[in-house]
C-alpha cells in the first residue's frame, strides 16, 4: 500500500501545479474556508472577495454591521448563519488571541463553525503545517483508489494519517481536490484520461462512491 500511495502522489504531482501555501493571511484563509462550507468554490471566491474588500481583519469584521456582512457574503449561501459565525469567530480571535488565528488544531476546533476539515485547511494553507483536510473529493477518491474503505470523512482522515507518509500530508488535499474537479468527478469520472487509473479500484466499488 505504501508504494501505491507514493506512486499516486508522484503521478498526480506531474499533472497539477500545486500552491501548498496560501499567500493570504491566516484570518482570510479561516474565514474563506468557513464561507466555503456547503457551497461551490466559485461562490466562495465571490463572497470572500466582496467581504474582504470591506472587512479584512478580525477587528473590522467584529465591528461590522451584520446586515452588511450578510449582503456581502450572500453568494456563499446560508449567509444568515455564516454571518453570525464569522463575526463570533472574529470576536473570539480578538478576545483570546489578540486578533490572530491560532495554529493549533485543538484551539481551532473550539471556534464556532470550525470542524476538522476547516481546521486542517487552515493548518495546511495558512501555516503549512502537516494535516490532511478531508472534503468530498478526498473522501471519494481515497475510497475509489482503495487506499481506505471508509464511510465518513472523519474516518478517511484518520486512515489516511495512518497510511500516508507525513511528508505528503500537506499536498494530499490539493492533489485530490484538483483531480476530483478535473478528472475523478462524482458522476461519470473520466477514467480514460486519468493518470492513475491502473492504480485505482473504482471498478470494484459501488458506483455511488
Amino acid at each position: 500500500m505504501l508504494n501505491k500511495i507514493i506512486k499516486i502522489v508522484k503521478l498526480l504531482e506531474k499533472d497539477y501545479n500545486l500552491t501548498f501555501y496560501s499567500r493570504e493571511k491566516p484570518f482570510k484563509v479561516l474565514i474563506s474556508v468557513i464561507l466555503s462550507q456547503r457551497t461551490r468554490d466559485e461562490n466562495t471566491l465571490i463572497a470572500s472577495k466582496k467581504l474582504f474588500s470591506r472587512f479584512d481583519t478580525a477587528k473590522k469584521l467584529v465591528n461590522a454591521d451584520i446586515s452588511e456582512v450578510k449582503k456581502l457574503i450572500k453568494q456563499s449561501g446560508f449567509y444568515n448563519v455564516k454571518a453570525k459565525r464569522i463575526k463570533e469567530v472574529s470576536r473570539i480571535l480578538l478576545n483570546k488571541y489578540n486578533g490572530k488565528v491560532p495554529h493549533e488544531l485543538d484551539k481551532l476546533l473550539k471556534l464556532p463553525g470550525v470542524g476538522r476539515k476547516t481546521a486542517n485547511c487552515v493548518l495546511v494553507y495558512a501555516f503549512r503545517k502537516p494535516a490532511i483536510p478531508v472534503d468530498t473529493h478526498v473522501h471519494r477518491i481515497s475510497n475509489r483508489l482503495g487506499i481506505v474503505k471508509t464511510k465518513s470523512p472523519e474516518q478517511t482522515e484518520h486512515e489516511l494519517m495512518k497510511k500516508v507518509p507525513r511528508k505528503y500530508w500537506i499536498e494530499i488535499n490539493e492533489l485530490f481536490v484538483k483531480h476530483g474537479q478535473t478528472i475523478c468527478s462524482p458522476i461519470n469520472p473520466k477514467c480514460d484520461k486519468c493518470p492513475i487509473t491502473k492504480l485505482c479500484d473504482f471498478k470494484k466499488l459501488p458506483k455511488d462512491i
